[in-house]
């Protein structure tokens, strides 16, 4: 069997593009999008993880990944959990009783998403080499 390459850094230099444009997201207005691209950096920053330790993992679920990991705090869980509030909804009118998804969020919701984002990147960050 061949050994893969360790992709790991791309990964987390991906995630930290992602909070870049997340913020110039939110500051053109489009908070939903801002919101999405959060929990898109959370995953693709703990995927990193995962290959830092040269695990696979697949799906979307920031926290689940994080649980997979097997030694993340129960507070970066609970972050996960947070941002992956925002993967269907911030896309999908029908993710919301009523109204286009960027009648449901702004500056608020866009602003928490970074903050949260930003603690599980800096986390993948001291995890991988």
């Amino acid at each position: 069997m061949t050994e893969m390459a360790d992709r790991s850094r791309d990964w987390l230099a991906q995630a930290e593009q992602d909070l870049q444009a997340a913020a110039s997201l939110a500051q053109a207005g489009h908070h939903e999008w801002a919101c999405f691209v959060c929990q898109q950096a959370a995953e693709k920053a703990v995927k990193a993880v995962h290959l830092a330790r040269g695990q696979e993992s697949w799906g979307h679920r920031v926290a689940r990944l994080l649980e997979e990991l097997r030694d993340a705090p129960a507070d970066l869980i609970e972050i996960g959990r947070s941002l992956d509030a925002f993967y269907i909804p911030t896309r999908y009118p029908n993710g919301h009783p009523e109204g286009a998804p960027f009648e449901q969020y702004g500056p608020l919701q866009s602003g928490e998403a970074r903050r949260l984002a930003r603690q599980v990147v800096d986390h993948a960050r001291s995890h991988v080499p």
